[in-house]
């Protein structure tokens, strides 16, 4: 092997690398490989390879020489050939909407830490609920022979992908989101308990004295909001005394909660706000702030989720604990259930507890405190508001108001 010689005065000479030498160059630039390590010991490469992977039938001393001979090659196992033989990757895949989401952020969490233990690796995957980009991922990760993969939706996927996906072999669990299609597709699923979080949400602002309560949540195709909406009106049903709901759905993001709130503020005689999470909740008490308003004192405010940072912002905000570390954990285990038991997995579902965290965005209010600053409009037509619309429904003082891009843009 050849290479152009570099000192002045000789740049017509070459330089020859000697045969003897050949071998440790082409190492350094391509890798050992089994062959090379069976030629130093002088085994074949059967035997070699029974060796690093410590299968039965190869004595101790055989089995030492073979691993400090490719300790001193530097070899690295070649993951891409040894799944072309085994089948296996040794590798999980994790499509979820946008990591930038402190909810996935603990849940990816969670689920690295468990493929790691298990000795897996983890391939991270940002959809953006984009169904162009949520496919090639798919069909890229089935053709990379991942061993199984968590999604937080299929609903950007058609019904001919998702049979596909169904089809294919590889385990599939679905995060924190309750869908018809997973049950009927043979999909598991792991998810907190949405409906009850709901119902403690609208349940701690009622007992607080809260009559007046607004409610901003995400598009209305996504189950684990929906259901959140309904443990929250149920709540609201309960309740001896006459209750005022408004709920809009938006983009479930900071800058999504921020607009929604805007737009309750402008109605004004709100006492209580409940957002369906976190992200949302941080954009409701920034745009309260802006408002001239304080929270607690003016308006109370509770979330969904408990992220890490729920408990820095000020003031510390009331939220809903789902375990979102524990989640990515359970799915990372439940794929490998599955990729255990092979064509005899049954699907699973499991359930996952919440809780109310109790912080300072909320306070009791009484009868003479409410409203505190400007009367509740009354049902009215519909009005627009920026470039998305709003409409009131009359007699059940419910503001629907699909925030623009709601539907295509939601981060979760």
């Amino acid at each position: 092997m050849v290479r152009p010689f570099g000192p002045k005065g000789a740049r017509n000479q070459r330089l020859t690398i000697k045969p003897k030498f050949a071998d440790d160059y082409n190492r350094l630039q391509m890798g050992s490989t089994l062959k090379d390590i069976a030629r130093e010991c002088g085994l074949d490469v059967a035997t070699v390879s029974r060796s690093l992977s410590g299968a039965y039938g190869v004595n101790q001393a055989t089995r030492a020489n073979v691993l400090a001979v490719a300790a001193r090659l530097k070899y690295r196992p070649n993951r891409l050939a040894m799944s072309l033989v085994t089948g296996k990757s040794r590798t999980l895949a994790m499509i979820i909407s946008d990591i930038r989401n402190p909810f996935f952020a603990e849940l990816t969490r969670g689920a690295e830490d468990a493929a790691y233990e298990a000795g897996y690796e983890l391939i991270l995957c940002n959809s953006d609920l984009n169904p162009a980009k949520e496919s090639r991922y798919v069909h890229s990760l089935l053709e990379k022979r991942a061993e199984g993969i968590l999604m937080n939706s299929v609903s950007g996927l058609n019904e001919e992908e998702q049979e596909e996906l169904s089809r294919s072999g590889v385990p599939i669990v679905l995060l924190n989101r309750p869908s018809p299609s997973a049950r009927i597709k043979g999909f598991s699923t792991v998810l907190a308990d949405n409906y009850t979080g709901g119902y403690m949400a609208g349940r701690h602002l009622i007992d607080l004295g809260h009559r007046v309560i607004g409610h901003l949540t995400g598009g209305i195709q996504h189950g684990n909001f929906q259901e959140r909406t309904k443990g929250f009106k149920k709540s609201l049903q309960e309740t001896d005394s006459k209750v005022t709901p408004m709920i809009i759905h938006g983009r479930h993001s900071d800058e999504g909660g921020y607009r929604m709130m805007k737009k309750l503020l402008r109605r004004g005689g709100l006492t209580a706000v409940f957002a369906a999470n976190d992200a949302m909740a941080f954009g409701v008490i920034r745009a309260i702030f802006e408002s001239g308003l304080r929270v607690p004192d003016d308006i109370s405010v509770i979330g969904f989720d408990n992220v890490d940072i729920a408990s820095l912002v000020r003031p510390p905000l009331t939220t809903i604990h789902q375990p979102k570390y524990e989640m990515g954990r359970a799915a990372v285990e439940m794929l490998l259930r599955k990729a255990k038991q092979g064509e005899m997995a049954t699907p699973e579902h499991r359930l996952l507890e919440v809780r109310l965290v109790k912080r300072e965005s909320c306070r009791s209010v009484t009868k003479k405190e409410y409203p505190r600053h400007g009367e509740v409009k009354p049902p009215g037509m519909v009005t627009k508001s920026g470039s998305g619309s709003s409409k009131l429904e009359r007699g059940r003082h419910t503001l629907l108001a699909p925030d623009d891009g709601a539907s295509a843009s939601s981060r979760r």
